[in-house]
């Protein structure tokens, strides 16, 4: 087998990004968003926004998170009064969408292929999912998944297998959220996938998540933060993570107590 001369997928990748990515980051740092990165004291929003933007050579900033590209959107729009700056890049709707950080716009290389996973599965799923107690489909605009709002009470979780059945994955998080993704597809495979297009050392990437649609990116045993406010049901799985930090401190709080951990702290300097 031909090996692929370094650098020819980044390239490849950076084609189809409307703003160049740092050539040679010291840290790639992954977020969530609700939670996370929109989650802390003020001062440590204020403290953390700030020193992405002025490192944003240094370290490649990722939005790892459950909002469609749309919500996305108005949160870089509302959030500039704390110096929230865009990300690099976008992985957006828990896992199937990735999109440039600067301009939105989708890339194909890493969009494509999860879009033939899910080609037809909506119109196979919705009707086994129409009129079923404990579901509403939430008002927000997605691609490649199916996204609800569900009554854990009420719900039939009878439904799960039939669904996987179908050949797609069923993701429950925050308490309140259900989401139907293609089967493979999570915010922790999509990430290791970009990675791979990026060329980058595993070794410098860092994610930070507080929920279950999270987990994905704990698995992939790359060094992660869980943030003080993590949900008790993601915080059960922390014995099995021995790569994750648990912070003490809420959303950026807990981020930049676990970059300090993982030995990032000279970028503070």
């Amino acid at each position: 087998m031909t090996s692929v001369p370094v650098g020819t997928r980044r390239r490849r990748l950076q084609r189809q990004l409307s703003a160049p990515l740092p050539s040679s980051p010291d840290l790639v740092l992954v977020t969530d968003l609700d939670g996370t990165l929109l989650e802390g004291s003020i001062a440590g929003r204020l403290k953390l926004y700030g020193w992405l933007q002025s490192r944003r050579e240094q370290v490649l900033h990722v939005f790892c998170t459950g909002r469609d590209l749309g919500s996305v959107a108005r949160l870089l729009k509302q959030e500039p009064r704390l110096g929230l700056g865009a990300p690099h890049l976008v992985i957006s709707d828990v896992g199937c969408t990735v999109a440039c950080g600067a301009s939105l716009e989708l890339v194909p290389l890493a969009v494509d292929p999860i879009e033939r996973r899910w080609r037809g599965q909506q119109q196979r799923l919705e009707p086994l999912l129409r009129g079923q107690p404990g579901l509403s489909p939430q008002p927000i605009s997605v691609d490649r998944r199916l996204a609800y709002d569900y009554d854990p009470e009420s719900f039939d979780h009878g439904l799960v297998p039939r669904l996987e059945a179908e050949g797609v994955d069923c993701l429950f998080s925050g308490g309140r959220y259900f989401d139907v993704l293609p089967a493979g597809v999570n915010k922790g495979s999509t990430l290791l996938e970009l990675l791979n297009w990026l060329e980058l050392d595993p070794r410098r990437v860092v994610t930070a998540g507080d929920s279950l649609n999270d987990l994905a990116m704990f698995q992939t045993g790359l060094a992660g933060i869980m943030v003080g406010n993590a949900e008790p049901a993601l915080r059960r799985h922390l014995p099995a993570l021995p790569a994750t930090f648990a912070a003490a401190g809420h959303g950026c709080d807990g981020i930049v107590e676990g970059l300090h951990h993982f030995g990032f702290a000279h970028l503070f300097d």
